[in-house]
């Protein structure tokens, strides 16, 4: 089975990508991004790559796909939805347009094409557009997500919420099941689903949790 993953330097990225070199029926894995990656594996091929939104010169190397993990984000903090819509949007349209297989995209808890907050209605807007599409597409909505084995957030503030909160984890997992998962646990859902997992084409925490079980 071979899987590409768009991201796989951020924190989500680092989760999917660890499942996939850890599960053996993954026999190989292609990671997208614009600077080199420092994870080394037999079975992964990194293709450094500037423009997102156009991926026809690579195209070639993302042939023959069975899976594709979109998990690339940015926080939508000070930027206008013009300036958030590239990265959210439509480079996950086109990564979608170019890879073939099963499609997987990282979207968040409350995302709503009517809603009135800027991110959560673009990234709607991309579920809602993914899902039309005539081929197996995925949406996962996690909520909180815990960093585990040694995975760290890009995002300078996000690394210190983490840090900050890393002993509500267990608190929100007793009170708030539904709402919580952790990197590895969304990896291994992300590659139940490529592999043929049925499921849900919209999952949540919970639903996301009961997968990677």
């Amino acid at each position: 089975m071979k899987i590409v993953v768009f991201g796989a330097s951020g924190m989500v990225g680092q989760g999917a990508l660890r499942e996939c070199l850890l599960d053996p029926e993954v026999g190989s894995v292609v990671t997208v991004g614009r600077s080199p990656l420092a994870v080394t594996d037999p079975k992964l091929r990194h293709v450094v790559h500037a423009d997102f939104g156009d991926l026809s010169p690579i195209a070639g190397e993302l042939a023959d796909a069975d899976a594709c993990f979109y998990c690339v984000g940015v926080t939508s903090a000070g930027l206008t939805e013009a300036e958030y819509m590239p990265v959210t949007h439509d480079y996950a349209l086109e990564a979608a347009r170019v890879v073939g297989g099963t499609y997987v995209y990282v979207s968040g808890e409350g995302a709503n094409a009517e809603s009135r907050t800027m991110w959560a209605r673009v990234k709607g807007r991309t579920e809602n557009e993914l899902l039309a599409l005539d081929r197996p597409v995925f949406v996962v909505r996690p909520g909180f997500i815990q960093p585990r084995h040694g995975i760290t957030s890009r995002t300078r503030i996000y690394r210190y919420l983490y840090s900050w909160s890393s002993w509500l984890f267990p608190v929100l997992r007793r009170l708030a099941p539904k709402f919580v998962t952790s990197t590895d646990q969304l990896g291994r859902a992300m590659v139940a689903l490529a592999k043929g997992a049925h499921a849900d084409r919209v999952l949540r925490s919970d639903g996301i949790n009961r997968l990677a079980r």
